[in-house]
């Protein structure tokens, strides 16, 4: 079991309405959950209601985590795994819906996208241990047991399965943005009326800081990661940003990602930073991932079929490019 490390404070708001004074207290924890560092934001009315939602949220997450976990070996991926091309397995409605909607987003991005990349050889090292590219031989060796076309699900029986022995299934990020969205609603349904959920970049919000001001999220400059390009305001959305700016090397003057299109082997080139600003964290997630490994030309288009969600996006030439209502969002620094 992952050690989870949790930092707690909580800061008093005292709002002046129609000269009555109401307290609001908002209270912060970070910890480490699914494999990464979740900040976790409330807005209550008393501290002790704020630190129970915080437990709730950290509890929900945690139980999210021992569905879905291809790292963890007794969760109900893990055994679809361990399974593979011996029998389907069964599964929770809530865990099949998920495997379902992955699934989607792996054919409608015929593969840029794909559940299965939890089966490729990491062949490609971004510690700067790597000195030359790997071979072509090894890229594609690597991305044999990759192929969503080889996953069956059953609706009637609540089972997946998967084809060929070897083979993987992982949500990776996209279960971090399952996880805030799904919290996000939870509290929602608890009367909770104002709060935020980071997911080490996957960001749910509801409602507005105790100041009455949204939420406010900084995109980072690729090209200078300790300055923020936009600030936007969020008050009930999510927004992700997927970036080859954190980990990537460099060959022949080219940059390439650590976001591996699993298709081919190759990491993503084109673009630096994509960043999503919608209703979901789960779809933004799966929509930022998808563009950064399809590129420009085929990101474009294909982000102009969920209207819902906006774009701000950054190439390896710094160039920016961004939807038409991205705008509304800005915030001045």
């Amino acid at each position: 079991m992952k050690k989870k490390f949790i930092f707690l404070f909580c800061i008093l708001f005292v709002l002046l309405t129609n000269s009555s004074a109401n307290a609001q207290v908002l209270c912060k924890k970070s910890a480490q959950l699914m494999g990464g560092r979740f900040e976790i934001s409330i807005v209550a009315q008393d501290s002790i209601t704020a630190q129970k939602s915080i437990d709730d949220i950290i509890a929900e997450i945690s139980r999210i985590e021992y569905l879905i976990s291809d790292w963890i070996t007794t969760t109900q991926i893990s055994q679809v795994n361990q399974n593979a091309g011996i029998q389907p397995v069964k599964v929770d409605t809530e865990v099949f819906e998920l495997t379902k909607r992955a699934l989607h987003f792996s054919k409608v991005t015929d593969g840029a996208f794909d559940i299965s990349f939890a089966a490729m050889d990491r062949i490609w090292k971004f510690d700067e241990s790597m000195t030359e590219m790997p071979s072509p031989e090894a890229i594609q060796k690597s991305v044999e047991k990759v192929g969503y076309q080889k996953i069956v699900l059953d609706s009637v029986n609540s089972t997946v399965f998967l084809k060929e022995k070897g083979m993987k299934i992982g949500f990776g990020a996209l279960g971090e943005g399952y996880a805030t969205h799904k919290c996000r609603e939870m509290m929602l349904a608890k009367g909770i009326q104002s709060g935020l959920i980071n997911a080490t970049g996957d960001i749910s919000s509801w409602g507005t800081q105790p100041n009455g001001e949204p939420w406010k999220v900084g995109i980072t400059n690729p090209f200078k990661k300790q300055k923020i390009v936009k600030i936007v305001g969020l008050t009930n959305g999510a927004i992700t940003t997927s970036g080859s700016y954190e980990k990537f090397v460099i060959f022949n003057g080219k940059r390439y990602s650590h976001i591996i299109n699993p298709k081919t082997g190759y990491p993503a080139t084109g673009l630096c930073s994509v960043t999503i600003i919608g209703p979901n964290a789960e779809t933004a997630n799966s929509l930022s991932t998808s563009a950064m490994v399809l590129g420009k030309e085929k990101a474009l288009p294909f982000l102009k079929n969920y209207p819902q969600y906006d774009f701000y996006i950054i190439t390896d030439k710094g160039k920016s490019i961004q939807s038409k209502n991205f705008k509304t969002y800005i915030l001045k620094k």
